[in-house]
């Protein structure tokens, strides 16, 4: 084996999707499971730490490695086997969601769940143990893989949750930091078309919003809300609910019969570079106010194509660059729900503190899965965009990490970028299990990311 350094590896500023920090690291484009191997010895004999990064969608400093070697894993994108009759599919990490259902859903087949991005890798998939609007009824993404081969620094591993549990889901939500996964083994989920039956409705109140949830759980397969997070008094927690489920063939206008399961063609458009902020508080009101407006007061039931219910925000590449060079951050946590009151007192503290939230989004969980760091449980989950830099930010997020963690809740590592360590092991109380088989998977401890320094999650020495 060669330690010789790639010619093509380069230093980089590498940031989250929020681009509120960055950090200085040399990348390198993994061109194969044998090179990958390669990769991961020469970062063992020069800079002593590495880590895989996909599409970078996480949001703060999860897939940032200062002064370590960045594993660019895009170009393992290979869709290895499918099995139509059965709706299983091997495919290498690399692979966007996005390009796996361009192949999967003229088949017949969807992700049997699916984060509010299709720009996101089946690696950082299954390292982030990702959640969707159905997790009330069919848990997080690693429920559904079957196997998967991660590469360490003392050889390749081929894990499954039946004969190498604790392995398993130490990988499943370790956010990359037990080694680097190059291929899955995932089962999809059947559909007759690719499009959506999708009910809107108001909720005029958090109270109301809630309420309806809940009933969701046992009605429909998907829900969510948008939430008004800058609406007072009465009017708090006012929000646009949508409930989905696959449509059937005979939900389809007659035209659209003849081929149910070919989507319309969609369309990113691009937001321009060095844009100024563009999202202020004024036009953040002025959204809301015209968005929950324009939703109807009874329950509008229609039929929609895949992309707009379960990826809206997509239609917009690079939307983040809309909060200008400062960049912004999302507030993401859970309570259980007996302790669903913290939902509205985070509200209500973030505007005592004067702040704007520009994205609200309100969902329900079912039970929680078997891995240690995986963020879902029972309960409530709100994401809560802000914009970074604003005055008495980072106060407020630490008295509202203090609220949840109290109320025997958590932040999402995949969206964390500012959590202090002192919180997690509440937040996590199995970290420690985690933290043995990690420390069996990479010995020396050569995986590490900057969140992983931040929250000590590993031990490192510089």
């Amino acid at each position: 084996m060669s330690l010789k350094p790639p010619p093509h590896r380069e230093r980089v500023l590498a940031s989250g999707f929020g681009r509120a920090s960055a950090s200085a690291a040399t990348t390198a484009a993994v061109s194969s499971p044998d090179h990958l191997d390669e990769l991961i010895a020469l970062a063992a004999t020069t800079s002593g730490r590495a880590l895989a990064r996909g599409l970078g969608r996480a949001y703060g400093d999860a897939a940032q490695c200062a002064g370590g070697l960045l594993l660019d894993c895009r170009p393992l994108d290979q869709i290895l086997e499918m099995d139509p009759a059965r709706g299983v599919v091997r495919v290498q990490a690399g692979c966007s969601l996005r390009a796996l259902l361009r192949e999967i859903v003229p088949a017949g087949w969807f992700l049997p769940v699916t984060p509010g991005t299709a720009e996101v890798t089946i690696g950082g998939a299954i390292a982030a143990d990702v959640h969707g609007k159905n997790h009330h009824r069919d848990g997080t993404f690693s429920a559904f893989v079957d196997a998967l081969v991660l590469h360490t620094p003392t050889g390749r591993r081929n894990l499954t949750a039946t004969d190498s549990p604790e392995q398993f889901f130490a990988t499943v939500a370790g956010m990359g930091l037990t080694g680097v996964i190059s291929q899955a083994t995932v089962r999809l989920a059947p559909i007759t078309t690719s499009k959506m039956v999708v009910e809107t409705r108001r909720g005029a109140d958090l109270e109301a919003t809630m309420e309806m949830l809940e009933r969701a759980d046992a009605s429909h397969h998907y829900s969510v809300a948008w939430v008004d997070g800058v609406a007072r008094g009465r009017s708090l927690g006012r929000s646009v609910i949508t409930l989905g489920e696959h449509a059937g063939v005979e939900d389809l206008a007659p035209p659209q019969r003849t081929r149910p399961l070919v989507p319309a063609r969609s369309r990113s458009l691009p937001v321009p570079p060095l844009l100024p902020r563009l999202i202020t508080a004024p036009l953040i009101s002025a959204f809301n106010e015209a968005y929950f407006r324009r939703a109807p007061r009874r329950a509008k039931r229609e039929v929609l194509d895949y992309p707009p219910y379960f990826y809206p925000l997509d239609a917009l590449s690079d939307w983040n660059r809309l909060y200008g060079r400062r960049g912004f951050l999302q507030y993401q946590y859970v309570v259980p729900d007996e302790r669903a009151d913290v939902v509205r007192l985070v509200f209500e503290r973030l505007i005592a503190a004067g702040q704007h939230p520009s994205l609200v989004v309100l969902k329900r969980f079912g039970p929680a899965g078997a891995a240690p760091l995986s963020f879902p449980r029972p309960g409530w989950t709100v994401a809560i965009d802000l914009a970074a830099g604003t005055e008495n930010l980072a106060e407020t997020l630490d008295r509202l990490d203090e609220l949840v963690a109290a109320a025997n809740g958590r932040v999402y590592f995949a969206k964390d970028g500012r959590l202090r360590p002192e919180l997690v092991a509440a937040m996590y109380p199995e970290l420690g299990r985690w933290q043995t088989t990690r420390n069996e998977l990479d010995p020396e401890g050569l995986f590490v990311s900057d969140l992983a320094r931040r929250l000590k999650l590993v031990a490192w020495e510089p």
